[in-house]
C-alpha cells in the first residue's frame, strides 16, 4: 500500500481518539480532535484545504478534503452507527495487521 505507514499512524491516531472520546458525538468533533492527536505525534496537517479543478481547462469547482496529513494522505473522516459489509470490503488492509 502507498504510504502505508503514515495511512497506520492515521489510524492509530483516530483509535486514540476514538478510545478517549467514545462514540456518539458529531463528525466534527472527531476530525478536530484528529488535527490534534497527529500534530502531537508529529504529523503535519492541513485542514480543509482548497484545490482548483479543470477540465479541459475550464475550472469546474473546487475540491476541499477534510484533511491532508504530512502532505501524502488524505482523510476524510465519517462517523457510521455500525460498520456493514462495504465497510469491511473497502477498509484498508493495514487495520488487520
Amino acid at each position: 500500500m502507498k504510504h502505508e505507514e503514515v495511512t497506520k499512524a492515521i489510524i492509530g491516531a483516530a483509535m486514540a481518539v476514538l478510545n478517549e472520546l467514545k462514540p456518539g458525538l458529531d463528525e466534527k468533533l472527531y476530525e478536530n480532535a484528529l488535527v490534534i492527536e497527529l500534530a502531537a505525534r508529529g504529523h503535519t496537517v492541513e485542514q480543509k484545504r482548497e484545490f482548483p479543478v479543470h477540465y479541459r481547462s475550464h475550472f469546474i469547482g473546487k475540491l476541499v478534503p477534510d484533511l491532508i496529513v504530512d502532505g501524502k494522505v488524505i482523510i476524510d473522516p465519517k462517523v457510521v452507527t455500525a460498520f456493514n459489509d462495504t465497510h469491511v470490503r473497502t477498509s484498508p488492509r493495514c487495520w488487520a495487521t
